[in-house]
């Protein structure tokens, strides 16, 4: 029997060990069996944890994989050795563990980088569902404090995709918490080291973020950093001083720290190169998906680190390295084409399509179509196997490829 290793249960690790268990029906001698290994029990919906209540945006693992025969084993991954073949972990009961592999994808996802600067340590992120439900907790408790200035303030540091989206629910889900006659005290500060909102959004969904943030009463200070947080205030680099009782990191993210145990090339962010087929260059036994890959998108363009991407990269590569074991042809990655749908909270959303960004819809209009990939496209169905094997299919298309045709 060939083995295939999963590392990572996000999207990308799911949709690989999905893939790869269909990419084995019907072929005659298949013998595979596939492990996904992951430290949770659930498939966290992690392009959700700006919203409130993220304790329940989640799916339990083995409701998408037990059905289709995906063994599962609850551990956390500390090393990789791609010379043995092997990959270390320990388990739920604190024992090592060793698990072998003939083939290995690594779709460990990412992280944020939090900066080094004091009282850091008083940061919220919204990366994890813990980081997410520690925000959240925080946030209802706020009423329950003393009066004082900044108590239903939110700085929020980093104005990209994440920041964006998280400064503009806050708006609503402070006021919603601020005590009737305290609203007017709700402020919502979103601080910019780049000299524009969404920086790497590009020109044309601008004018219409902007003009949300406005609409939503989001304070911006661009071209601007941190240098300090106290108990009760946040510092900038222009000399002002914010009370705030809630400060947000949303800047910066980078690979798995376990691509270091693979040999290979890596891009600034630390993500491995990958052949067309998802192959690690130089490790062929080894193939990364999600955002631990710097996969080709289109030509001139690498894959975000993104949902939208993940989950093709994590089928394609299911497919690819079931068919090396098998002997299969392998197919070259090409996802969708690329588009965008930025929750802008109350203000509604923007959705662009292809790499420049062209916006074709906005308002609430956008809203309802962000609430569908929310709610729905983003979510693996569950309990039944051909149903989740279809699913897994690498031909398999986003919705929203439709929108932008």
């Amino acid at each position: 029997m060939k083995n295939i290793l999963v590392v990572g249960g996000g999207f990308a690790g799911v949709w690989s060990a999905v893939g790869a268990v269909r990419a084995a029906r019907g072929v005659p001698g298949s013998d595979l069996q596939v492990t996904l290994v992951s430290s949770g029990d659930d498939l966290v919906i992690r392009p959700r944890l700006y919203e409130s209540a993220p304790e329940s945006l989640r799916v339990a693992l083995d409701r998408v994989l037990g059905p289709v025969g995906v063994r599962r084993v609850a551990a956390t991954v500390t090393g990789i050795d791609t010379r043995a073949r092997t990959v270390a972990a320990i388990g739920r009961d604190a024992q090592p563990l060793m698990l072998e592999y003939d083939r290995l994808v690594l779709a460990t996802g990412s992280r944020v980088v939090r900066p080094n600067l004091p009282g850091a340590d008083r940061l919220f992120d919204i990366d994890t569902m813990t980081a997410a439900a520690e925000l959240d907790h925080h946030l209802r408790r706020l009423p329950e404090r003393q009066p004082q200035e900044g108590q239903f303030t939110a700085v929020v540091i980093g104005a990209g995709f994440t920041g964006l989206e998280i400064a503009t629910e806050l708006t609503e889900r402070l006021r919603e918490s601020a005590p009737a006659g305290r609203a007017g005290e709700v402020r919502v500060v979103l601080v910019e080291r780049a000299d524009a909102l969404g920086p790497e959004l590009g020109e044309g969904p601008r004018p219409y973020i902007a003009e949300a943030v406005g609409r939503l009463g989001v304070e911006t200070r661009l071209s601007t950093t941190v240098e300090r947080i106290t108990e009760s205030t946040v510092v900038l680099s222009n000399g002002e001083v914010i009370p705030a009782a809630t400060v947000i990191w949303t800047a910066g993210m980078s690979a798995s720290g376990l691509t270091g145990s693979i040999p290979g090339e890596r891009d600034r962010m630390g993500r491995l190169e990958v052949d067309e087929y998802l192959r690690v260059v130089g490790c062929p036994e080894v193939y990364a998906a999600g955002d631990t890959a710097a996969a080709q998108a289109e030509p001139g363009h690498t894959v975000m680190q993104s949902c939208q991407h993940a989950v093709p990269l994590g089928k394609f590569a299911g497919h690819n390295v079931a068919a090396d074991l098998l002997g299969l042809d392998q197919v070259p990655f090409a996802p969708t084409p690329y588009v965008t749908c930025l929750d802008l909270g109350p203000a509604g959303a923007v959705f662009t399509t292809g790499w420049d960004r062209a916006v074709q819809m906005t308002g609430q209009d956008a809203k309802k179509l962000k609430r569908q990939i929310n709610e729905q496209w983003i979510y693996p169905p569950v309990d039944d196997a051909s149903t989740i094997l279809a699913q897994a299919d690498y031909r398999t298309i986003w919705p929203t490829s439709d929108i932008s045709a």
